[in-house]
Protein backbone atom coordinates (compact mmCIF):
# COMPACT_ATOMS: atom_id res chain seq x y z
CA UNK A 1 0.00 0.00 0.00
CA UNK A 2 2.84 2.40 0.81
CA UNK A 3 4.55 1.58 -2.49
CA UNK A 4 1.30 2.24 -4.37
CA UNK A 5 0.95 5.60 -2.61
CA UNK A 6 4.54 6.47 -3.51
CA UNK A 7 3.59 5.84 -7.14
CA UNK A 8 0.77 8.36 -7.03
CA UNK A 9 -2.24 6.20 -6.17
CA UNK A 10 -4.82 7.09 -3.55
CA UNK A 11 -5.19 3.88 -1.52
CA UNK A 12 -8.00 2.85 0.81
CA UNK A 13 -8.16 -0.31 2.91
CA UNK A 14 -11.21 -2.55 3.33
CA UNK A 15 -13.51 0.12 1.93
CA UNK A 16 -17.14 -0.78 2.54
CA UNK A 17 -18.24 0.90 -0.68
CA UNK A 18 -15.16 0.78 -2.94
CA UNK A 19 -15.23 3.36 -5.72
CA UNK A 20 -11.68 3.16 -7.05
CA UNK A 21 -10.60 1.96 -10.49
CA UNK A 22 -8.33 -0.82 -9.24
CA UNK A 23 -8.94 -3.40 -6.51
CA UNK A 24 -6.31 -5.68 -4.97
CA UNK A 25 -7.76 -8.47 -2.83
CA UNK A 26 -5.46 -10.04 -0.23
CA UNK A 27 -6.65 -13.58 0.49
CA UNK A 28 -6.32 -16.15 3.28
CA UNK A 29 -5.99 -19.86 2.61
CA UNK A 30 -5.53 -21.27 6.12
CA UNK A 31 -8.81 -23.11 6.79
CA UNK A 32 -12.04 -23.83 4.93
CA UNK A 33 -13.99 -20.88 6.31
CA UNK A 34 -11.22 -18.44 5.39
CA UNK A 35 -10.98 -19.84 1.87
CA UNK A 36 -14.74 -19.49 1.43
CA UNK A 37 -14.65 -15.89 2.65
CA UNK A 38 -11.83 -15.08 0.22
CA UNK A 39 -13.62 -16.68 -2.75
CA UNK A 40 -16.86 -14.83 -1.93
CA UNK A 41 -14.98 -11.53 -1.81
CA UNK A 42 -13.34 -12.21 -5.18
CA UNK A 43 -16.71 -13.06 -6.77
CA UNK A 44 -18.27 -9.93 -5.27
CA UNK A 45 -15.60 -7.77 -6.90
CA UNK A 46 -15.91 -9.70 -10.17
CA UNK A 47 -19.57 -8.70 -10.20
CA UNK A 48 -18.60 -5.06 -9.61
CA UNK A 49 -16.16 -5.28 -12.51
CA UNK A 50 -18.81 -6.75 -14.82
CA UNK A 51 -21.14 -3.90 -13.86
CA UNK A 52 -18.51 -1.37 -14.90
CA UNK A 53 -17.78 -0.17 -11.35
CA UNK A 54 -14.18 -1.41 -11.48
CA UNK A 55 -11.56 -1.36 -14.22
CA UNK A 56 -8.92 -3.76 -12.90
CA UNK A 57 -9.07 -6.59 -10.35
CA UNK A 58 -5.98 -8.30 -8.90
CA UNK A 59 -5.81 -11.07 -6.31
CA UNK A 60 -2.85 -12.07 -4.15
CA UNK A 61 -2.14 -13.63 -0.73
CA UNK A 62 -2.17 -17.14 0.66
CA UNK A 63 -5.12 -18.59 -1.28
CA UNK A 64 -3.67 -17.24 -4.51
CA UNK A 65 -0.20 -18.55 -3.62
CA UNK A 66 -1.58 -22.03 -3.15
CA UNK A 67 -4.09 -22.26 -5.99
CA UNK A 68 -2.63 -19.86 -8.57
CA UNK A 69 -3.32 -21.98 -11.68
CA UNK A 70 -6.73 -23.28 -10.55
CA UNK A 71 -8.03 -19.82 -9.62
CA UNK A 72 -6.92 -18.37 -12.93
CA UNK A 73 -8.87 -21.06 -14.77
CA UNK A 74 -11.97 -20.86 -12.57
CA UNK A 75 -12.28 -17.06 -12.28
CA UNK A 76 -11.12 -15.50 -15.55
CA UNK A 77 -12.69 -12.12 -14.66
CA UNK A 78 -9.67 -11.44 -12.44
CA UNK A 79 -6.98 -9.62 -14.42
CA UNK A 80 -4.16 -11.45 -12.67
CA UNK A 81 -3.50 -13.69 -9.68
CA UNK A 82 -0.24 -13.32 -7.74
CA UNK A 83 1.43 -15.30 -4.97
CA UNK A 84 1.85 -14.03 -1.43
CA UNK A 85 5.01 -11.99 -1.91
CA UNK A 86 4.80 -10.71 -5.50
CA UNK A 87 4.48 -7.00 -4.69
CA UNK A 88 7.18 -6.07 -7.24
CA UNK A 89 5.39 -7.94 -10.02
CA UNK A 90 2.10 -6.18 -9.25
CA UNK A 91 3.82 -2.78 -9.38
CA UNK A 92 5.54 -3.68 -12.63
CA UNK A 93 2.24 -4.79 -14.18
CA UNK A 94 0.77 -1.42 -13.22
CA UNK A 95 3.71 0.26 -14.96
CA UNK A 96 5.16 1.51 -11.69
CA UNK A 97 8.52 1.21 -9.94
CA UNK A 98 9.42 -0.28 -6.57
CA UNK A 99 11.03 2.26 -4.22
CA UNK A 100 13.63 0.32 -2.17
CA UNK A 101 14.26 3.31 0.11
CA UNK A 102 10.69 2.88 1.43
CA UNK A 103 11.05 -0.82 2.26
CA UNK A 104 10.34 -0.30 5.99
CA UNK A 105 7.63 2.30 5.53
CA UNK A 106 4.00 1.31 5.65
CA UNK A 107 0.50 2.68 5.48
CA UNK A 108 -1.18 1.92 8.78
CA UNK A 109 -4.57 0.24 8.44
CA UNK A 110 -5.08 0.18 12.22
CA UNK A 111 -5.88 3.14 14.48
CA UNK A 112 -2.79 5.34 14.64
CA UNK A 113 -1.81 4.34 18.20
CA UNK A 114 -1.21 0.62 17.59
CA UNK A 115 0.32 -1.57 14.91
CA UNK A 116 1.02 -5.20 14.09
CA UNK A 117 4.70 -6.08 13.84
CA UNK A 118 5.55 -9.23 11.91
CA UNK A 119 8.97 -10.57 12.89
CA UNK A 120 9.17 -13.67 10.69
CA UNK A 121 7.42 -15.49 7.89
CA UNK A 122 6.78 -19.20 7.40
CA UNK A 123 6.95 -22.17 9.76
CA UNK A 124 9.11 -25.28 10.21
CA UNK A 125 6.83 -27.08 12.67
CA UNK A 126 4.76 -29.18 10.23
CA UNK A 127 1.75 -29.96 12.42
CA UNK A 128 -0.36 -32.66 10.80
CA UNK A 129 -3.37 -30.46 9.97
CA UNK A 130 -1.67 -27.19 9.00
CA UNK A 131 -1.14 -25.86 5.48
CA UNK A 132 0.95 -22.83 6.50
CA UNK A 133 4.34 -24.46 5.70
CA UNK A 134 2.93 -25.46 2.29
CA UNK A 135 1.76 -21.90 1.60
CA UNK A 136 4.52 -19.78 3.13
CA UNK A 137 7.50 -22.14 3.16
CA UNK A 138 10.28 -22.40 5.73
CA UNK A 139 10.62 -20.07 8.71
CA UNK A 140 12.50 -16.88 7.77
CA UNK A 141 13.34 -14.41 10.55
CA UNK A 142 13.71 -10.71 9.93
CA UNK A 143 16.99 -9.23 11.23
CA UNK A 144 16.63 -7.66 14.68
CA UNK A 145 18.11 -4.35 13.54
CA UNK A 146 15.50 -4.04 10.81
CA UNK A 147 12.62 -4.79 13.19
CA UNK A 148 13.85 -2.30 15.80
CA UNK A 149 14.28 0.37 13.11
CA UNK A 150 10.69 -0.21 11.97
CA UNK A 151 9.53 0.18 15.58
CA UNK A 152 11.41 3.50 15.86
CA UNK A 153 9.80 4.75 12.66
CA UNK A 154 6.32 3.77 13.82
CA UNK A 155 6.81 5.34 17.27
CA UNK A 156 7.82 8.57 15.52
CA UNK A 157 4.41 8.44 13.80
CA UNK A 158 2.57 8.06 17.10
CA UNK A 159 2.33 4.28 17.50
CA UNK A 160 2.46 3.30 21.18
CA UNK A 161 1.38 -0.34 21.18
CA UNK A 162 2.80 -3.26 19.17
CA UNK A 163 1.21 -6.65 18.54
CA UNK A 164 4.25 -8.80 17.76
CA UNK A 165 3.15 -11.54 15.37
CA UNK A 166 4.47 -14.47 13.34
CA UNK A 167 3.17 -17.84 12.30
CA UNK A 168 5.39 -19.12 15.12
CA UNK A 169 7.09 -16.62 17.45
CA UNK A 170 9.27 -18.93 19.53
CA UNK A 171 11.27 -20.12 16.49
CA UNK A 172 12.45 -16.56 15.89
CA UNK A 173 16.21 -16.25 15.31
CA UNK A 174 17.10 -19.91 14.81
CA UNK A 175 17.77 -19.42 11.11
CA UNK A 176 19.72 -16.15 11.42
CA UNK A 177 21.42 -16.46 14.79
CA UNK A 178 21.30 -20.24 15.39
CA UNK A 179 19.45 -19.83 18.66
CA UNK A 180 16.05 -18.64 19.87
CA UNK A 181 16.26 -14.85 20.02
CA UNK A 182 12.69 -13.83 20.90
CA UNK A 183 13.58 -12.75 24.48
CA UNK A 184 16.41 -10.50 23.26
CA UNK A 185 14.28 -9.07 20.45
CA UNK A 186 11.46 -8.21 22.87
CA UNK A 187 13.98 -6.51 25.19
CA UNK A 188 15.35 -4.43 22.32
CA UNK A 189 11.86 -3.35 21.26
CA UNK A 190 11.07 -2.61 24.90
CA UNK A 191 14.09 -0.27 25.08
CA UNK A 192 12.75 2.00 22.31
CA UNK A 193 11.47 5.22 23.94
CA UNK A 194 7.74 5.67 23.40
CA UNK A 195 6.83 1.96 23.30
CA UNK A 196 4.04 1.63 25.88
CA UNK A 197 2.88 -1.93 25.27
CA UNK A 198 4.29 -5.02 23.54
CA UNK A 199 1.96 -7.99 23.17
CA UNK A 200 3.01 -11.42 21.87
CA UNK A 201 0.93 -13.55 19.52
CA UNK A 202 1.17 -17.13 18.26
CA UNK A 203 3.75 -18.95 20.32
CA UNK A 204 4.40 -22.69 20.22
CA UNK A 205 4.57 -24.77 23.42
CA UNK A 206 7.43 -27.14 22.54
CA UNK A 207 10.95 -25.86 23.38
CA UNK A 208 9.58 -22.59 24.73
CA UNK A 209 12.35 -19.95 25.20
CA UNK A 210 12.42 -19.79 28.98
CA UNK A 211 14.23 -16.46 29.26
CA UNK A 212 11.03 -14.87 27.98
CA UNK A 213 9.50 -15.42 31.44
CA UNK A 214 12.12 -13.08 32.93
CA UNK A 215 11.60 -10.46 30.20
CA UNK A 216 7.83 -10.46 30.68
CA UNK A 217 8.20 -10.25 34.44
CA UNK A 218 10.81 -7.46 34.48
CA UNK A 219 9.72 -5.19 31.64
CA UNK A 220 6.76 -2.95 32.44
CA UNK A 221 5.93 -2.30 28.80
CA UNK A 222 5.83 -6.02 27.91
CA UNK A 223 2.22 -7.01 28.47
CA UNK A 224 1.58 -9.92 30.79
CA UNK A 225 -0.19 -11.67 27.96
CA UNK A 226 0.73 -14.72 25.93
CA UNK A 227 -1.09 -16.15 22.95
CA UNK A 228 0.03 -19.78 22.79
CA UNK A 229 -1.86 -22.25 20.60
CA UNK A 230 -2.11 -25.61 22.39
CA UNK A 231 -4.68 -27.32 20.09
CA UNK A 232 -5.33 -30.33 22.40
CA UNK A 233 -4.31 -32.04 25.62
CA UNK A 234 -4.83 -35.75 24.99
CA UNK A 235 -1.41 -37.37 24.50
CA UNK A 236 -2.83 -39.50 21.72
CA UNK A 237 -4.18 -36.48 19.86
CA UNK A 238 -1.04 -34.41 20.40
CA UNK A 239 0.98 -37.24 18.89
CA UNK A 240 -1.36 -37.59 15.92
CA UNK A 241 -1.21 -33.82 15.41
CA UNK A 242 2.64 -33.91 15.41
CA UNK A 243 2.79 -31.28 18.15
CA UNK A 244 6.06 -32.52 19.73
CA UNK A 245 4.75 -31.86 23.24
CA UNK A 246 2.77 -34.00 25.66
CA UNK A 247 0.10 -33.46 28.30
CA UNK A 248 2.46 -33.28 31.25
CA UNK A 249 4.78 -30.81 29.51
CA UNK A 250 1.79 -28.64 28.65
CA UNK A 251 0.58 -28.51 32.26
CA UNK A 252 4.12 -27.77 33.44
CA UNK A 253 4.49 -24.90 30.94
CA UNK A 254 1.21 -23.30 32.06
CA UNK A 255 2.28 -23.62 35.70
CA UNK A 256 5.60 -21.94 34.95
CA UNK A 257 3.89 -19.07 33.14
CA UNK A 258 1.66 -18.41 36.12
CA UNK A 259 4.37 -18.77 38.75
CA UNK A 260 7.11 -16.81 36.94
CA UNK A 261 4.91 -14.07 35.44
CA UNK A 262 2.36 -13.23 38.15
CA UNK A 263 -0.89 -11.88 36.75
CA UNK A 264 -0.30 -13.19 33.24
CA UNK A 265 -3.34 -13.70 31.02
CA UNK A 266 -3.12 -16.69 28.72
CA UNK A 267 -4.88 -16.98 25.37
CA UNK A 268 -5.00 -20.30 23.55
CA UNK A 269 -6.55 -21.90 20.50
CA UNK A 270 -7.93 -25.44 20.56
CA UNK A 271 -9.11 -27.81 17.85
CA UNK A 272 -11.94 -30.33 17.90
CA UNK A 273 -12.73 -33.05 15.40
CA UNK A 274 -9.19 -33.84 14.23
CA UNK A 275 -9.20 -37.33 12.65
CA UNK A 276 -9.09 -39.93 15.38
CA UNK A 277 -10.52 -37.74 18.16
CA UNK A 278 -12.75 -39.96 20.31
CA UNK A 279 -15.37 -38.94 22.85
CA UNK A 280 -12.79 -39.81 25.52
CA UNK A 281 -10.23 -37.46 23.93
CA UNK A 282 -12.83 -34.70 23.80
CA UNK A 283 -13.84 -35.29 27.43
CA UNK A 284 -10.17 -34.96 28.36
CA UNK A 285 -10.03 -31.65 26.49
CA UNK A 286 -13.09 -30.36 28.39
CA UNK A 287 -11.49 -31.35 31.70
CA UNK A 288 -8.32 -29.51 30.67
CA UNK A 289 -10.22 -26.29 29.90
CA UNK A 290 -12.07 -26.53 33.24
CA UNK A 291 -8.79 -26.94 35.10
CA UNK A 292 -6.58 -24.53 33.14
CA UNK A 293 -9.15 -21.69 33.19
CA UNK A 294 -7.74 -19.78 30.23
CA UNK A 295 -8.34 -16.06 30.32
CA UNK A 296 -8.92 -16.06 26.58
CA UNK A 297 -9.70 -19.01 24.34
CA UNK A 298 -10.65 -19.58 20.73
CA UNK A 299 -11.47 -22.90 19.09
CA UNK A 300 -12.26 -24.27 15.67
CA UNK A 301 -13.36 -27.51 14.10
CA UNK A 302 -10.89 -29.46 11.99
CA UNK A 303 -11.14 -28.94 8.25
CA UNK A 304 -9.10 -31.12 5.90
CA UNK A 305 -6.44 -29.17 4.03
CA UNK A 306 -5.04 -30.87 0.96
CA UNK A 307 -1.35 -31.65 1.00
CA UNK A 308 -1.14 -31.83 4.80
CA UNK A 309 -0.14 -34.98 6.66
CA UNK A 310 -3.66 -35.36 8.04
CA UNK A 311 -5.19 -35.20 4.57
CA UNK A 312 -2.87 -37.84 3.15
CA UNK A 313 -2.55 -40.22 6.13
CA UNK A 314 -5.84 -39.95 8.07
CA UNK A 315 -9.50 -40.25 7.18
CA UNK A 316 -11.71 -37.30 8.07
CA UNK A 317 -14.46 -39.55 9.43
CA UNK A 318 -15.94 -37.43 12.21
CA UNK A 319 -19.29 -36.03 10.96
CA UNK A 320 -19.57 -32.25 10.62
CA UNK A 321 -22.47 -32.15 13.09
CA UNK A 322 -20.37 -33.97 15.71
CA UNK A 323 -17.49 -31.50 15.21
CA UNK A 324 -19.90 -28.58 15.57
CA UNK A 325 -21.52 -30.05 18.70
CA UNK A 326 -18.09 -30.47 20.30
CA UNK A 327 -17.10 -26.94 19.32
CA UNK A 328 -20.34 -25.50 20.77
CA UNK A 329 -19.87 -27.41 24.01
CA UNK A 330 -16.26 -26.29 24.37
CA UNK A 331 -17.07 -22.63 23.75
CA UNK A 332 -20.06 -22.72 26.11
CA UNK A 333 -17.75 -23.99 28.84
CA UNK A 334 -15.24 -21.25 28.11
CA UNK A 335 -17.97 -18.61 28.22
CA UNK A 336 -18.77 -19.60 31.83
CA UNK A 337 -15.08 -19.56 32.76
CA UNK A 338 -14.59 -16.19 31.10
CA UNK A 339 -17.61 -14.72 32.92
CA UNK A 340 -16.24 -15.96 36.25
CA UNK A 341 -12.73 -14.59 35.65
CA UNK A 342 -14.05 -11.28 34.33
CA UNK A 343 -16.35 -10.77 37.34
CA UNK A 344 -13.31 -10.98 39.65
CA UNK A 345 -12.06 -7.70 38.18
CA UNK A 346 -14.93 -5.63 39.58
CA UNK A 347 -13.47 -3.01 41.89
CA UNK A 348 -9.96 -3.27 40.44
CA UNK A 349 -8.16 -0.50 38.53
CA UNK A 350 -6.35 -1.09 35.25
CA UNK A 351 -4.33 0.92 32.78
CA UNK A 352 -6.55 1.24 29.69
CA UNK A 353 -5.89 2.53 26.18
CA UNK A 354 -8.84 4.19 24.46
CA UNK A 355 -9.39 2.88 20.90
CA UNK A 356 -12.58 4.63 19.74
CA UNK A 357 -16.00 6.08 20.60
CA UNK A 358 -19.02 3.88 19.94
CA UNK A 359 -22.47 5.19 20.84
CA UNK A 360 -22.54 6.24 24.47
CA UNK A 361 -19.19 4.63 25.31
CA UNK A 362 -15.49 5.08 24.87
CA UNK A 363 -14.13 1.64 23.98
CA UNK A 364 -10.71 0.66 25.26
CA UNK A 365 -8.54 -2.28 26.29
CA UNK A 366 -6.31 -3.36 29.15
CA UNK A 367 -2.85 -4.86 28.62
CA UNK A 368 -4.61 -8.24 28.72
CA UNK A 369 -6.67 -7.53 25.61
CA UNK A 370 -5.53 -7.64 22.01
CA UNK A 371 -7.52 -5.69 19.38
CA UNK A 372 -10.35 -7.45 17.55
CA UNK A 373 -10.15 -10.78 19.39
CA UNK A 374 -10.30 -10.00 23.13
CA UNK A 375 -12.69 -8.30 25.58
CA UNK A 376 -13.02 -4.53 25.69
CA UNK A 377 -13.47 -1.88 28.35
CA UNK A 378 -16.56 0.32 28.01
CA UNK A 379 -16.40 3.75 29.63
CA UNK A 380 -19.47 6.05 29.57
CA UNK A 381 -18.92 9.16 27.47
CA UNK A 382 -20.67 10.99 30.29
CA UNK A 383 -17.71 10.12 32.58
CA UNK A 384 -15.65 12.87 30.95
CA UNK A 385 -13.71 13.60 27.77
CA UNK A 386 -11.03 11.06 26.86
CA UNK A 387 -8.46 11.17 24.07
CA UNK A 388 -8.29 8.35 21.52
CA UNK A 389 -4.95 6.56 21.75
CA UNK A 390 -4.20 7.77 25.29
CA UNK A 391 -3.84 5.70 28.45
CA UNK A 392 -5.91 6.16 31.62
CA UNK A 393 -6.47 4.41 34.92
CA UNK A 394 -9.92 2.86 34.92
CA UNK A 395 -11.85 1.22 37.77
CA UNK A 396 -14.09 -1.70 36.81
CA UNK A 397 -17.67 -1.24 37.98
CA UNK A 398 -19.44 -4.12 36.23
CA UNK A 399 -18.87 -6.93 33.73
CA UNK A 400 -20.71 -9.22 31.36
CA UNK A 401 -19.40 -12.57 30.08
CA UNK A 402 -16.46 -10.92 28.37
CA UNK A 403 -16.39 -7.12 28.52
CA UNK A 404 -15.66 -4.73 31.39
CA UNK A 405 -17.57 -1.56 32.31
CA UNK A 406 -15.43 1.08 33.97
CA UNK A 407 -15.07 4.70 35.07
CA UNK A 408 -12.05 6.92 35.54
CA UNK A 409 -10.09 5.85 38.58
CA UNK A 410 -8.10 9.08 38.64
CA UNK A 411 -9.82 12.23 37.41
CA UNK A 412 -6.58 14.18 37.68
CA UNK A 413 -5.73 13.61 34.04
CA UNK A 414 -4.18 11.18 31.65
CA UNK A 415 -2.36 8.12 32.94
CA UNK A 416 1.31 8.92 33.41
CA UNK A 417 3.96 6.21 33.33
Amino acid sequence: MRQLEANGYKVTHDAEAPNGEIAVINTCGFIGDAKEESINMILEFCQAKEEGKLKKLYVMGCLSERYLKELGEEIPQVDKFYGKFNWDELLADLGKAYHPELNLERKLTTPSHYAYLKISEGCDRHCSYCAIPIITGHHVSRPMEEIVEEVRMLVARGVKEFQVIAQELTYYGLDLYHKQMLPELVERISDVPGVEWIRLHYAYPANFPEDLFRVMRERENVCKYMDIALQHISDRMLQMMHRHVDKQQTYELLARFRSEVPGIHLRTTLMVGHPGETEEDFAELLDFVREAKFDRMGAFAYSEEEGTYSATHYKDEIPAEVKQARLDKLMALQQKISAELTARKIGQAFKVVIDRIEGDYYVGRTEFDSPEVDPEVLVPVSDGELEIGSFYWMKVTDTDDFDLYAVRADRGGRYEQ
